[in-house]
């Protein structure tokens, strides 16, 4: 019997089934309805329990377009982990549905699911990953410069808090694809060492590389792209006040984009908060992707769950 495949995190995948999902997520793109494992239909659940615009949009449209159902489950009237168990609420779900997604907080809950479930369990986003989020990049990135096959080679810079589930799936994701990243962040919000070391690990492998810098120039200097995402992440909003000040030497500005390559990519994972972390002037610029990149949550989710639901 073929083992279930979960993606739970970015290292999930391995190097060249990473290439398989972000040519598949081109092809969609090209055309939404080249493949339809959901037909029937069968059903998706797709459980929230954090806000959520462009994961539960490019869910539902793509389980939809894939010929499911998407099962849209809000995660607190739910109570998973608190009214049932993890393990009880998949027992009755693998049962009904062909695969779970569930965007929720510790990335322990993700694990014990997918530990219980007989389909495939899908990170819609936890508190230290946001795997779906890098897949859109990366195949936002691999649009704009020719291809899947151009990405290995490529510097891409994220400035910002280093601490949140944004680094940690840029450092993983991006060396899976062979990019060199950097991680722009003051040193007080530094990501996960484990993390920093995985993602070295899998550079090793794929002839990426990954660094951690303190400064925005030494960040941006001379890149292919640059991403950057809000300073205050979901569950932290009591500490906006205080967490903003050691990041404005890094919102990505003009004057910062001057740094990168000339046809430096913007990136922003949305929501963006002009005058924060980025300038209106740069998300609205010529430069920027980062609706490209939303778009793409729908054609890298669909390729996604191809694959998990065909090698399941």
């Amino acid at each position: 019997m073929t083992a279930t495949r979960h993606f739970l995190r970015d290292d999930d995948l391995s190097p060249a089934e990473l290439r398989t999902v972000l040519e598949l997520a081109l092809a969609f793109r090209d055309d939404r309805f080249i493949r339809s494992p959901l037909v029937g239909p069968r059903a998706v659940a797709v459980i929230f329990d954090k806000p959520t615009l462009r994961t539960q949009v490019s869910f539902t449209v793509g389980i939809a377009e894939l010929g499911g159902f998407p099962l849209v489950v809000d995660g607190k009237l739910a109570g998973i982990g608190k009214r049932e168990s993890i393990t009880d609420t998949t027992r009755v779900l693998d049962r009904q549905v062909s695969a779970i997604v569930w965007r929720t907080h510790a990335q322990s809950r993700l694990e014990e699911m997918a530990a219980a479930s007989r389909v495939p369990v899908v990170n819609a986003l936890t508190d230290q990953f946001h795997p779906c989020q890098i897949l859109a990049d990366l195949a936002t990135i691999a649009q704009h410069r020719g291809g899947v096959g151009r990405l290995a080679g490529k510097t891409l810079a994220y400035v910002g808090d280093g601490a949140n589930n944004m680094a940690h799936s840029y450092l993983l994701g991006g060396a899976n694809a062979g990019l060199h990243v950097r991680i722009g962040t003051p040193p007080a919000y530094l990501p996960d060492p484990q993390v920093v070391a995985d993602a070295a690990a899998l550079a090793e492998r794929t002839g990426g590389s990954v660094q951690v810098v303190h400064t925005i120039e030494e960040a941006v200097a001379g890149v292919d792209a640059v991403a950057t995402d809000t300073w205050v992440s979901m569950g932290q909003e009591d500490e906006a006040g205080e967490r903003e000040t050691p990041f404005v030497p890094f919102r990505l500005d003009s004057a910062a984009l001057a740094l990168a390559a000339p046809d430096a990519l913007v990136l922003h994972c949305l929501p963006a908060y002009r005058g924060k972390e980025i300038t209106a002037e740069v998300l609205d610029g010529p430069q920027s992707v980062a609706w490209d990149e939303a778009e793409f949550r729908l054609h890298a989710q669909k390729a996604l769950l191809s694959f998990l639901l065909e090698r399941s």
